[in-house]
């Protein structure tokens, strides 16, 4: 047990958690990364305490300066909290369409919220491109920019990745990921791949997001939208192209929902949306990869999905239902698939970028 000095110090160390019903099904261990126990919440409390430290450290960030940054949510969380404990503000840029809880939260631990339409990246008006105008425009603004800031990277390069190999023993076969910034996925790749190059490193995708098909092709297009939120990029960005990814899926919203309603019914785990994505490619990899050791996050809270993943009124609007009604019909179908995973070379074509 530790005794911290302030909140920001409780960020980290998360247990590993075997989800008892799936990984009997699947003949396959598989561990889920406990990322909601960090103290906003979710994984990206790690990135929010990387990226103010280093920043810190570098003089770019000073006591009583307020913290910008474009978010779906936890981000703007995790700055909220981290910012609060070394003296300083946040202000996060958000889209207006994000789970009404993640608005919440940042309130709630101190920091400002700007919300803002959705629009595509290339409209000036995006929340990214909001938030960098925030930060230039006021001298004492500091721009995060989770997405091309390599400190992202570095906060699982550092933790979260040699955790991981320190609970299993080194006894991990398959890490499965989804990418938002690409950060945790990065960093956790990087690390463990060094450890043992034979560790496979799935990237798990919605729809709505062009990773999967630019990790087999080089760019990115998309079909669709999907419930999950901060999910999928539509560009390269300096995070994700540290990543070493083995094999690609794609999986919709149905399964995703199989997913979360059987281990929140058999197993007593609530699921965020991309935490069940993750769960829903790491029982994929499981059947795919029978008697081995899979290990994936649960990124956030569940809580923060309640009003869309656990609300029937949103889904019955969005004109979606469980795509089995039990597991094992999912397990049938994950079986039966063929072209699942897709086996990737881009890092090996990408040398530079991911040396």
């Amino acid at each position: 047990m530790r005794v911290a000095q302030h909140i920001a110090e409780l960020i980290g160390n998360t247990d590993l958690l075997r989800i008892p019903s799936l990984s009997e099904l699947s003949g396959s261990n598989i561990y889920l990364k406990c990322e909601f126990q960090n103290p906003g919440g979710s994984i990206k409390d790690r990135a929010a305490l990387q990226m103010v430290q280093d920043a810190i450290e570098k003089g770019e960030l000073k006591p009583g300066m307020t913290i910008v940054e474009g978010t779906a949510g936890n981000t703007g969380i995790g700055l909220s909290l981290v910012a609060k404990a070394y003296g300083m503000d946040a202000l996060a840029v958000m889209p207006n369409d994000q789970a009404a809880e993640k608005e919440r939260m940042i309130s709630l631990f101190g920091g400002k919220l700007k919300t803002v339409p959705p629009c595509p990246f290339a409209n000036p008006d995006h929340f990214y491109h909001q938030a960098r105008r925030l930060a230039e425009q006021n001298d004492h603004y500091w721009w995060a920019n989770q997405f091309e800031n390599l400190s992202n990277f570095r906060a699982h390069y550092l933790h979260t990745g040699p955790e991981i190999w320190q609970q299993t023993q080194g006894q991990i076969d398959v890490l499965v990921s989804v990418a938002g910034t690409g950060g945790t996925i990065a960093g956790n790749s990087r690390y463990l791949k060094q450890q043992n190059p034979a560790i496979e490193i799935w990237s798990v995708d919605p729809d709505g997001s062009g990773i999967f098909h630019f990790l087999q092709h080089g760019e990115y297009k998309n079909q669709g939208g999907s419930l999950t939120e901060g999910i999928g990029i539509m560009r390269l960005v300096d995070n994700f192209k540290q990543a070493k990814i083995d094999y690609a899926v794609n999986l919709p919203d149905s399964e995703v929902l199989t997913i979360a309603r059987h281990v929140q019914q058999h197993d007593g785990i609530l699921l965020g949306s991309s935490s069940a994505l993750n769960v829903a490619g790491a029982f994929l990899a499981a059947l795919k990869r029978p008697g081995k050791n899979i290990v994936t996050f649960a990124c956030d809270l569940g809580e923060r999905s309640a009003s869309k993943l656990y609300n029937p009124q949103f889904l019955d609007k969005r004109g979606l239902s469980p795509a089995f009604d039990d597991v094992v019909g999912l397990k049938k179908h994950y079986q039966a698939i063929e072209h699942l995973p897709v086996k990737v070379d881009w890092c090996n074509k990408q040398d530079e970028e991911c040396s």
